[in-house]
Parts: C-alpha cells; sequence; structure tokens
C-alpha cells in the first residue's frame, strides 16, 4: 500500500520532547485508535493492511513515533544494553509518566477527547500506564505481546525469553541504509512465529519501510527501559481491557499476558496461534474483530 495513505508527518508537544504522528486518512470519521509500537521502533512499523483491517471496523487509526524513536526527540547517555537497563538507576531523561503524557499530547493536537488504545510489546506497556494516567482519555484499551506495565527488573525479565532476547545483541547494526533494511529483516525471523512459514516478502517490504528510521539505536532503546513509572499499579485500570498474545512469541512468555489479565479487572485473555512477537497478516482481521467485539459489555 502507499504510504500516501498517511497524513504528512505533524508534531505533537510533548513534556521537553516533539512526538511525530500522523493519521491514517481511509478511516477518517470513524472512532479513533491510538497505535504504540515496542521498544526502540518507528511507527512506521504498523502495516498500511493492519490499519485497513482496523478502518473496516469503524476504527481511524492514528500511529505515533515514541520518544527516543523514529522522528520523535532523541535524547542523550544511556547504555549500549536494553537488558541491563531495566536495573539502571542513572541517566534517566524521562520517565514512564512522560511517555503516557507524550499519547495524550497526540491526542490533544488532534482535538480527541478518548481513543481506543492499541499498543505491541512495550507499547502494550506504555499502553496500561496512560490509561493509569489519562483515564478519561482511553475508550478502550487492548495490549499484544506485552507483560505488565508497572513491573520492572526482576519481575519483568522473568516474562522475557532470554535465550531470544540474547540473539537480538548478535544483530549488527550496519551503519547504512542496505544494512539497516538487513537488520530489519534478521530481527523480523527472530520475532516470527517458528511454526509458520515467513513472509519474506512481507517482511522485506516493512524492513524498506522503516529503513530510515527503525530499530538500531540501542542506547535510545536503553534509556526508553530505564524509564521507570510511579504511578499507580495496574490494578487500578478502569478501561475495558484485551490482552493478545501470540502462541509462539519467542521473546515476551505467555506469563506476561496472563499476569496483566489476571490483574487488571474485568481483563479478557485471548491467544493467537500460529502468531510470535510480531503482527504478520493472517491475524490482522482477527485482531480488529477482538478489538470491536471483545470490549462490548458483556
Amino acid at each position: 500500500m502507499s504510504t500516501d495513505l498517511w497524513t504528512p508527518t505533524a508534531y505533537a508537544d510533548g513534556n521537553g520532547a516533539r512526538i511525530a504522528y500522523d493519521t491514517y486518512t481511509p478511516g477518517r470519521g470513524g472512532q479513533p485508535v491510538l497505535l504504540i509500537t515496542g521498544l526502540g521502533a518507528s511507527r512506521r512499523w504498523f502495516p498500511d493492511g493492519f490499519a485497513q483491517a482496523l478502518a473496516d471496523k469503524g476504527l481511524h487509526p492514528v500511529r505515533y513515533d515514541n520518544r527516543d524513536s523514529g522522528e520523535s526527540t532523541r535524547f542523550d547517555h544511556g547504555s549500549a544494553n536494553p537488558l541491563a537497563a531495566l536495573f539502571g538507576r542513572r541517566n534517566r531523561p524521562y520517565t514512564c509518566e512522560d511517555t503516557a503524557d507524550d499519547a495524550a499530547a497526540v491526542l490533544d493536537a488532534l482535538d480527541i477527547d478518548a481513543a481506543h488504545l492499541f499498543g505491541i510489546s512495550m507499547g502494550g506497556a506504555l499502553a496500561q500506564r496512560t490509561a493509569l494516567r489519562h483515564p478519561g482519555r482511553v475508550r478502550t484499551l487492548t495490549t499484544m505481546s506485552s507483560f505488565p506495565g508497572d513491573r520492572f527488573g526482576m519481575k519483568l525479565l522473568k516474562h522475557i525469553n532470554l535465550k531470544t532476547a540474547r540473539a537480538f545483541r548478535t544483530v549488527d547494526f550496519p551503519d547504512t541504509r542496505e544494512g539497516a533494511v538487513q537488520t530489519m529483516l534478521a530481527i523480523s525471523r527472530l520475532n516470527a512465529s517458528p511454526n509458520a512459514p515467513f513472509d519474506e516478502e512481507a517482511a522485506l517490504e516493512q524492513a524498506e519501510r522503516v529503513a530510515d528510521n527503525g530499530i538500531r539505536d540501542r542506547r535510545a532503546q536503553s534509556r526508553q527501559m530505564n524509564a521507570r513509572w510511579h504511578g499507580d499499579p495496574i490494578e487500578k485500570i478502569t478501561a475495558p481491557t484485551l490482552v493478545l498474545h501470540g502462541e509462539d512469541d519467542p521473546l515476551v512468555k505467555l506469563s506476561g499476558a496472563e499476569e496483566t489479565a489476571r490483574r487488571v479487572p474485568g481483563a479478557r485473555l485471548h491467544t493467537i496461534p500460529l502468531v510470535g512477537h510480531d503482527l504478520p497478516a493472517r491475524c490482522w482481521n482477527e485482531i480488529a474483530d477482538r478489538m470491536t467485539g471483545d470490549h462490548e459489555p458483556a
């Protein structure tokens, strides 16, 4: 699909950061859904086809770059080891409250009172924090391939497959566009379900799409991991909550989703077969169906 389906990049004013965002034009008129990416990822990681699946269900996708990723403001300092940052206590240029406020800033920039939230991986945790800090801005909350947003250190690490996490550290990040494409392909293979055919064509298209501002800045990832939440526990979330998890997720264990669903009042948990730590085309319609169906009152 063409990038012309998205509006030109605009910027919201966060707390000490400019937050890049755009909206999916075919979804205009639908209920807004804010798409939140994972660790270090550009908003362009979300496929156009996924946005269209949401638009077909009456939703209007809005996506943005977390601070320290994509075209949003970048910061300084940090180690080159995101896992070690889970236990770091220094050089925190921002908090998790700041990142939750960034989501609200995007809604403010678009004059949106409240939106549905969809967060994947670290974006799922960020979505939970946004629902806690700005409950009136969240219609519904959907997390995927994620973990409890108030967990850090060993309480978070227990939900991570360390073998896969270590494999990510061996991926090179060459400082060329072609190197960035090959790096993203390698990451996509690590994230994919081992029990389903790897869609090389879709992975290459995605790698080309994010090559200029994709996942390659380990220090930025470390800063994102090192940010801390000082607010309420996730038991205080009041938004209707859906917790999704790929049955073949090689990075985040199902226990992360199970704990989230257990602790958030009224949350519903669904696993998706043949899906890893990614968003393949075969699950787009199911996710859209569940987001618009499972949040309806029982």
